[in-house]
């Protein structure tokens, strides 16, 4: 691997150009005649890795993170991110030209309404937006007196002069034998759903690969192709899929399913719909204001719900399960060569948090099997560790010493997807290091050990994982868990372990375990595993119950841990893990990487 995929676009989003690229952008929006212009980060499918032609907000700010908007105005601009984002956000924006500003405390709607002036035209590319986002928009800036618009061309395209021709990767069958149902099946149970709706407009990519058994290479990191699906009550669903992904095999096993038509045709077909006066369900989660819209203005409804194929996606058929368990033992090998290669050459010096990520993908790619990381590398030494959405650079590259080393890292391969974090110490432990370490380390076993009944959800398990922090007066500003695809995003939802985790967990779902602490400036730590959501069989119980099925198998570094703070089960739990993790994984590496895992691996009392 070059060191140059690290010269990728968070280095050409430079800090220094937020002020001309906002020049120009003013400049572009008084030719449109509007006074400012919202800039999500977004595509047309609300993706969370989005294609390089689509990070506007990148290269307009400098801001690389997954999640935020900016507001151009004529004489102020700001950015909002969320609490991941603090740190990184005064790192890499002028905030003497865009002024940050939390998405919590203060969100883009209070903001306006104190910033726009009454007589204001502020614009926004419709489809880069939800309807319900264009709701709060819309009620913020006509409270305030001004006008919210839909532009017909995003601004910032015509200012971005080196912007990225999109990228046309192609659509591969996902074999039904990984997936564990064919599509037929899906189609049937998707059209249950649907109630009394002509038609679905199925916006999210990965609920359209899911649906018809395919994966794409649109965007980095996740097999997604980007298009849409029109499935109707009755008939020939169609798929909007530009032809220049599809090869005439392809192309002839989905039309065995499904008519194929170029995406130009989707807001004419929509429109169509609507003037026949057809009941249209969206997903209000990523459908862009602009198709529904198209509908609306027709004549049409437009039906606003969850998207329905969220939750049978979410919860893994049995093919899936043992993909996932298949990819994640394959994976622990990689990742226990890796701890070895790392806990050998560290301490040693000269090691930067670029050689780690390298190495790590090395390992990974020596299994034969991978096919891309499933999200930039978080690498981060020292006060690095500390910004929980770290991205190390050519720039950022900062060596190894004394002290406490994050990395959080996973891997696509075609069975399942993994997401794993390991801190660990170079050289001893401060007694503060472990008094946090340990109490992320409780959090984490008291979500892996914990038995629920149906019906519950990710945020009644939330508190869990804070528990023991909140006792020291701690605590840690990201979720305790996302959900995961089947060699598909991440980070999926609609589950989650959060304080906003509202959808009760089910049998299958796959979630990440992964309480953390950042004291910063300083260090971070984070311990992450991947749990499925299994059924209990518990004597005596009045009602069905579930619990977790640990995926992941990696050592957790006992130089961190104070086991006077384990309780005896904690200790039996992290004993009996790390017994887990040693019967699985030594026979999948060498001699000399069975040795150090021997050790790693070792009971707490001889620790």
């Amino acid at each position: 691997m070059s060191k140059a995929q690290f010269q990728s676009f968070d280095e050409t989003a430079d800090p220094t150009q937020g002020g001309p690229r906002v020049a120009l952008l003013r400049a572009a929006l008084a030719r449109h005649g509007v006074d400012g212009f919202i800039v999500p980060r977004a595509d047309e499918h609300q993706n969370e890795y989005v294609p390089a032609c689509a990070e506007r907000l990148a290269w307009l700010t400098g801001f690389t993170g997954s999640a935020g908007t900016a507001i151009v105005l004529r004489d102020s601009a700001a950015i909002f991110v969320d609490g991941r984002y603090t740190i990184q956000v005064v790192d890499q924006v002028d905030g003497t030209v865009l002024a940050p500003q939390s998405l919590i405390d203060n969100p883009p709607e209070t903001w306006l309404s104190t910033h726009l002036k009454k007589g204001d035209r502020l614009g926004y590319d419709p489809w880069l937006h939800t309807p319900a986002q264009v709701e709060r928009l819309d009620k913020a800036v006509t409270g305030a007196g001004a006008t919210l618009v839909a532009l017909d061309n995003n601004p910032i395209d015509a200012v971005w002069a080196d912007r990225r021709a999109p990228h046309f990767g192609q659509i591969a069958l996902y074999r039904d034998a990984l997936a564990g149902r064919d599509v037929t099946g899906k189609l049937a149970d998707i059209r249950g759903a649907m109630k009394d709706a002509a038609a679905l407009l199925v916006s999210d990519p990965h609920a359209m690969a899911w649906t018809f058994n395919i994966r794409g290479d649109d965007v980095g990191h996740t097999p997604l192709p980007l298009g849409f699906a029109l499935l109707p009550r009755e008939g020939r669903p169609t798929l909007y899929l530009d032809g220049r992904k599809l090869s005439n095999s392809v192309r002839d096993a989905l039309e065995a399913l499904a008519d194929i038509v170029e995406p130009t045709r989707l807001t004419g077909d929509l429109a169509a719909l609507g003037a026949g006066g057809g009941v249209v369900m969206f997903d209000a989660a990523t459908v862009p204001q602009k198709l529904k819209s198209a509908v609306t203005d027709a004549g049409g409804r437009a039906e606003m719900v969850a998207d329905p194929i969220a939750l049978m996606k979410a919860a893994k058929t049995q093919a899936e399960r043992q993909g996932s368990r298949d990819a994640h033992r394959r994976d622990a090998a990689a990742v226990v060569r890796f701890l070895a290669w790392f806990d050998r050459e560290a301490p040693k010096g000269g090691l930067t948090e670029i050689d780690a990520v390298e190495a790590l993908e090395s390992f990974r790619r020596d299994t034969g099997l991978l096919k891309d990381v499933s999200f930039p590398t978080i690498a981060g030494f020292g006060p690095h560790a500390a910004i929980p959405h770290y991205r190390v650079t050519t720039a950022s590259n900062r060596s190894i010493g004394q002290g406490m080393f994050l990395i959080d890292s996973g891997a696509q391969y075609e069975d399942g997807t993994t997401d794993i974090t390991r801190t660990v110490v170079v050289g001893d432990a401060s007694v503060e290091m472990r008094d946090r370490f340990t109490r992320v380390l409780k959090g984490h076993i008291a979500i892996a050990r914990s038995v629920f009944p149906q019906g519950v959800s990710g945020a009644q398990l939330d508190s869990f994982a804070r528990q023991f922090l909140w006792q020291a007066g701690l605590d840690f500003d990201h979720g305790t868990g996302h959900g995961v695809g089947a060699y598909l995003s991440v980070h999926e939802g609609p589950q989650r372990i959060a304080k906003t985790g509202t959808v009760a967990l089910v049998e299958g779902m796959i979630l990440s375990n992964e309480p953390g602490y950042y004291k910063a400036g300083h260090w971070g730590i984070r311990i992450e595993n991947l749990l499925l959501v299994e059924s209990r069989e518990i004597s005596g119980a009045e009602r069905p119950m579930l619990g977790f099925e640990t995926l992941t198998f990696a050592p957790i570094d006992l130089k961190l841990v104070e086991a006077g703070l384990l309780t005896m089960e904690e200790r039996t739990w992290l004993d009996a893990y790390h017994e887990t993790v040693r019967a699985i994984v030594s026979p999948l590496v060498e001699p000399d990487v069975r040795s150090w895992l021997e050790h790693a691996t070792r009971p707490l009392a001889e620790a």
